[in-house]
């Protein structure tokens, strides 16, 4: 692909304010800006806005850049905190009042937005965007307290940064008149504005808890891997073509385009989101996926952090192509990890209430206590020549047992399910159907 700039002119930041965690949307953002970077052989910048001394905190801005890593989105320059910056806005605040583009409040330093000014600018996604100043009134350069309005700050710091491209949400176009007129005011040269549509809930609002979750960190937690979440998060928005939906992220970075991103808000599909997830953990490095399961069960203290890893491993393998997500997992394998396990009394009443069937489980049961090796095809083998030699058929005993040793009326091939629930714990259940 045709690099869209010149590799050393391409500078482009991400902004969070650590007033609360990673949010989907805002990681989708530092995702297009990242991909941009990276795509273009630029540099990507990290900037905290946190000038907001009351709602700042640090272990908001822990989670972030702890987030940020986890994803792979890594920084050229930064992280810059613009609670360290007050002197720079506030000199660049006085130059405005020596040429009487702003004015005194108290003190506080306000600018003089000029009257019935058409102010344009070309958006990268938006096209052109025309607003009348009219519309606009005087802005808050300084506050009362010292610090820096938010459009004020950001102009000072994307101007002296040598930021070239603005990708943010949105929402901040009606902040971009503004911060127009201040550069103007100032003399800066003014970067490419590219404003991303909003993610959208099934229900064409806002995104909110109501549908999904919200923050990185919460589906990290749910078992998304990264790759994943990457994948998901660029296709809100933008498409590599012919219709492909997994694509690594080494392929995004060779296959983005900021001028691809479509101008129609994104509508956030959580089952698809699970569908992208499913993918990557089948394709996942089974010992890298195994670690990453384990960690998340034992911080839901449903495994010990001495548990055996390598069975975890043999579950996580039997499993692999029905969860999507360490949820799905959990519900679906209890059986394999506890024997106080739920059980489907419905499953129970259609197949577990014939007394002779319970009977030749039972029996079943004393003959897998023989089997040496047990390994799927032999405790196959012994099932079938058990059911020939009573005149049963296989359907009359196979969903039986399943349920029998599982509490559910599906679960993977039943045989291998047994090898890897052992031989100890699959007679001792078996064992309890005696009448």
């Amino acid at each position: 692909m045709q690099k869209e700039a010149a590799a050393s002119t391409v500078k482009v930041r991400f902004a969070p304010s650590p007033t609360g965690n990673l949010h989907i949307g805002s990681a989708r953002t530092a995702l297009f800006n990242w991909l941009y970077a990276r795509s273009q052989g630029g540099k990507f910048i990290l900037r905290v806005e946190d000038t907001d001394k009351e709602r700042s905190k640090k272990e908001f801005l822990d989670s972030i850049l702890a987030d940020m890593k986890w994803l792979g989105m890594d920084w050229d320059e930064g992280p810059y905190f613009q609670s360290t910056r007050h002197d720079i806005y506030k000199e660049y605040a006085e130059k405005l009042l020596i040429k009487e583009l702003a004015y005194k409040d108290g003190e506080a330093i306000i600018f003089k937005v000029p009257k019935s000014k058409e102010v344009f600018w070309y958006d990268v996604i938006h096209d052109k965007i025309t607003v009348n100043t009219d519309e606009i009134k005087d802005q808050v350069l300084i506050k009362s307290d010292g610090t820096a309005s938010y459009n004020f700050a950001c102009v000072i710091d994307d101007a002296l940064m040598g930021v070239t491209h603005v990708i943010r949400g949105d929402d901040h176009i009606s902040n971009t008149p503004k911060q127009i007129l201040i550069y103007e005011a100032l003399e800066f040269k003014l970067p490419k504005f590219a404003h991303i549509p909003l993610i959208l809930g099934p229900d064409k609002k806002r995104l909110s808890k109501r549908f999904c979750a919200t923050s990185i960190g919460e589906y990290r937690e749910m078992g998304f891997l990264p790759e994943a979440i990457i994948n998901y998060l660029a296709l809100l928005g933008w498409s590599p073509g012919k219709g492909q939906e997994i694509v690594k992220p080494d392929l995004i970075i060779k296959k983005f385009s900021i001028k691809q991103i479509n101008a129609v808000q994104a509508v956030f599909d959580f089952d698809k989101f699970k569908w992208v997830n499913s993918q990557y953990i089948r394709s996942h490095e089974p010992a890298k996926l195994c670690d990453f399961v384990f960690a998340l069960l034992v911080k839901k203290e449903i495994l010990k952090p001495n548990y055996d890893k390598e069975y975890l491993k043999k579950v996580i393998n039997l499993f692999i192509t029905r969860f999507s997500i360490i949820d799905d997992l959990i519900d679906q394998t209890s059986f394999m990890f506890k024997d106080d396990y739920e059980v489907d009394n419905e499953a129970v009443k259609q197949f577990l209430s014939d007394e002779k069937i319970k009977k030749h489980l039972f029996e079943l049961g004393k003959l897998f206590s023989n089997v040496e090796y047990f390994k799927s095809h032999n405790i196959e083998e012994a099932t079938r020549k058990y059911i020939e030699q009573v005149g049963l058929t296989g359907k009359d005993i196979i969903h039986p047992l399943r349920v029998a040793v599982t509490g559910r009326s599906v679960s993977p091939s039943i045989f291998e399910l047994l090898e890897v629930l052992g031989k100890k714990r699959t007679t001792e259940r078996l064992s309890k159907l005696r009448l």
